[in-house]
């Protein structure tokens, strides 16, 4: 009995918008425009941290992790997903999916935990400003940085082992552009109990978590910011984090939309709406960071004129 549904499963097939050959089409347009602009885009905020020493902070070391994570991320499925909007068999092998799975798992926790750190180091810059240089060493950065890594892909290697070791009884059409986690929990045909119970548990510590310690950041804050007797002070206080602050709220939007809206008739809005999530939101970040702050507008003016390049050649020099 179990050798027929106990099937192994070498490759899965990725549905996407599977009978809208013209939409996937215009899908690939904006998603290969939208792509380049978030590799393009987060490259450059990363480079310009390296090369501009202006930009040796914490909030900027932090930056960095976050465009490298937004680039990580949705590289890890579009490239392969643009391909399959090109061509008929839209398959992927069983190691490859496990992997994709587990990178964007993976990718999506650290960047929760992430917007918590950077919401914790602008705190400390505005209400604790005496004690910033040592609440906030290159020690301590490096420490939490390691940390959101490493609990984020400890948690999704979890969620691995156990999603993987399911049965799946040779099931293996994945209705989604590609292997993300719920959809592939979906295909299993055993108890999934204990899953769902990891899930819910690992959204509480993972995502909500992270997102009161955000609230409770910005709420001390705001009390701060208040109690500044200038509003050109004020305002000055506030602009430091109104980036991270949009940044944030496009980021647990999109989230909050795409998993507590009820659920739609047609399957293909959910994976549109998890599509922008996964295309359009990481492309966001380095617009919103050079429209927003002065220290990289002023960064990516020097090296356009060529200053920043001629200057760090000349160090070695001095």
């Amino acid at each position: 009995m179990g050798g027929s549904n106990q099937t192994a499963v070498t490759e899965y097939v990725l549905l996407g918008l599977c009978g809208h050959r013209n939409l996937e089409m215009v899908l690939f347009v904006l998603c290969l425009g939208i792509y380049s602009v978030n590799v393009l885009g987060n490259a450059l905020l990363i480079g310009l941290n390296v090369l501009d020493s202006r930009l040796h902070s914490p909030m900027y070391f932090f930056l960095s992790n976050l465009s490298f994570i937004d680039i990580c991320g949705s590289s890890s499925f579009v490239p392969l997903m643009l391909v399959h909007f090109l061509v008929a068999q839209r398959t992927i092998s069983f190691p490859g999916c496990a992997l994709q799975s587990y990178l964007t798992l993976a990718l999506g926790c650290t960047e929760c935990l992430l917007l918590a750190v950077m919401a914790y180091d602008r705190y400390v810059a505005i209400c604790q400003p005496l004690r910033y240089p040592e609440l906030m060493s290159g020690q301590m950065c490096m420490q939490m940085a390691l940390l959101s890594w490493g609990t984020g892909f400890g948690n999704s290697l979890l969620h691995s082992i156990l999603t993987w070791s399911l049965h799946f009884c040779g099931h293996n059409v994945i209705n989604h552009f590609f292997c993300e986690y719920l959809a592939v929990l979906k295909l299993a045909c055993g108890d999934i109990s204990l899953n769902v119970l990891l899930t819910m548990v690992a959204t509480a510590v993972m995502s909500l978590a992270p997102f009161l310690l955000i609230c409770l950041s910005y709420f001390f804050i705001l009390d701060a910011i208040i109690r500044v007797p200038s509003a050109a002070g004020g305002r000055k206080a506030f602009s430091t984090c109104s980036a991270h602050l949009t940044v944030v709220m496009i980021f647990y939007g999109t989230i909050s939309f795409m998993y507590f809206k009820p659920k739609a008739k047609d399957s293909d809005l959910d994976k549109i709406i998890a599509l922008f999530y996964g295309v359009v939101t990481p492309s966001l970040n380095p617009i919103i960071y050079s429209l927003r702050n002065a220290e990289v507008k002023a960064a990516a003016r020097a090296l356009l004129r060529g200053d920043l390049l001629s200057r760090k050649m000349s160090l070695p020099l001095r």
